[in-house]
């Protein structure tokens, strides 16, 4: 008999084609019959037994490579987002609260309403990119015990927006320079009119309460610390000339030199052509800045309009870049400061918005600016 047909070597061979085939790469299923044997087989007289693979002579007299063990892969997990305390939408005494600790902080203006509407949400952004927080808007763990940290517990009354006026600095019937400075600062923002005369009379009690009643100020007619504070955070130092009544050497604004809708009323007067923002209070221009505007595919648009919201710490939520001072008039547009503007100039464009580059003018020009007021785009 040939070795190609000794019974105990055709067993070790089928055996060991069907352990091969076993520690195959292929993803069909293996079918559990096994296959029968060919017609070219030799089919043994007598049975006989089938050795193990344990059993079987060995290939090779080499050792046998140990396996590799096999363990599993580390698995990871994703930090869970951190929990939410308070976000848009959220109202009660907690929101109150917030929005409290957050007027401290010049971060929420206005009264405690315990809504977290979109003012609130600006106010959490600005807080939280100061301190290097993520800017979500919403009030997490770390944001919230960063701004207790800072501020303290607030009263009832400021919970309730309950004003009480302080001891009054000033008042009617004083007379002297601080009463020059209230008068002057008062004019710039358009509560005073006439001459600085140093005399706290009627004109001066009117223009105080009128102040006090924009403000959100107890309306007394008396200057106190909260609104000397005011007053002078949002007025620039007055000059000699301002004091003593000293009319500037410049000429008024000539005919045609600005649109004619800027000449009445208080305006954001934005000439395209020159590149000026003027701000106007019935034709006297009060302070100018330069500005730059959306390019050819955004466009700023020309028309008249008016400011119907203001953001001090805007964040866009289109571009997700900073806004401050936002005053919006159109849509999405709004006149704001452009650190991209004080950079690089001319050198760039807005998408639409009307920047401007003077950072401390624009915070005073917030401060002035009420929602109502003009906006005229136009070209000259």
């Amino acid at each position: 008999m040939s070795s190609s047909t000794h019974p105990v070597r055709l067993a070790v061979g089928l055996l060991t084609a069907g352990l091969l085939a076993l520690s195959g790469c292929a993803e069909t299923a293996l079918s559990s019959t096994a296959p029968a044997p060919s017609a070219t087989s030799v089919a043994p007289t007598t049975a006989a037994p089938v050795p193990s693979p344990s059993s079987a002579a060995p290939a090779s007299t080499a050792p046998e490579t140990p396996a590799a063990p096999t363990s599993a892969a580390p698995t990871t997990t994703a930090p869970a987002a951190p929990a939410v305390l308070m976000k848009a939408g959220s109202t009660g005494d907690q929101v109150r609260e917030l929005q409290s600790r957050l007027t401290q902080l010049d971060w929420y203006e206005g009264k405690t309403t315990g809504n977290y509407y979109d003012q609130t949400v600006d106010g959490v952004r600005g807080f939280q990119g100061k301190r290097s927080l993520p800017t979500s808007g919403e009030v997490d763990q770390t944001t919230w015990t960063t701004l207790l940290g800072m501020t303290r517990q607030p009263t009832k009354d400021e919970m309730n927006n309950v004003l009480t006026a302080g001891p009054a600095l000033l008042k009617k019937g004083d007379t002297g320079e601080k009463v020059k400075d209230l008068q002057a600062r008062l004019k710039q923002l358009a509560w005073f009119s006439g001459d600085v005369t140093g005399t706290y009379g009627d004109t001066t009690l009117a223009g105080v309460k009128g102040f006090q009643g924009k403000r959100e100020i107890p309306v007394t007619g008396e200057v106190d610390q909260r609104t000397l504070d005011r007053l002078v955070g949002m007025t620039r130092k007055p000059t000699s000339d301002e004091l003593n009544n000293v009319k500037p050497s410049a000429a008024p604004v000539a005919p045609g030199a600005v649109d004619d809708r800027c000449l009445t009323g208080r305006v954001l007067c934005i000439d395209k052509t020159t590149r000026k923002l003027r701000w106007m209070n019935d034709g006297a221009v009060i302070s100018t800045f330069d500005v730059r505007f959306g390019s050819q595919y955004t466009p700023t648009r020309e028309g008249t309009f008016s400011v119907f919201w203001k953001s001090r710490d805007h964040v866009s939520t289109l571009y997700n870049t900073p806004m401050p001072y936002a005053m919006f008039f159109s849509g999405g547009q709004a006149v704001h400061y452009s650190a991209d503007f004080a950079a690089n100039g001319y050198n760039g464009a807005s998408h639409g918005c009307v920047n401007v580059r003077d950072k401390a003018g624009i915070a005073r020009l917030f401060d002035q600016v009420n929602n109502g007021d003009k906006v005229v785009v136009y070209r000259s």
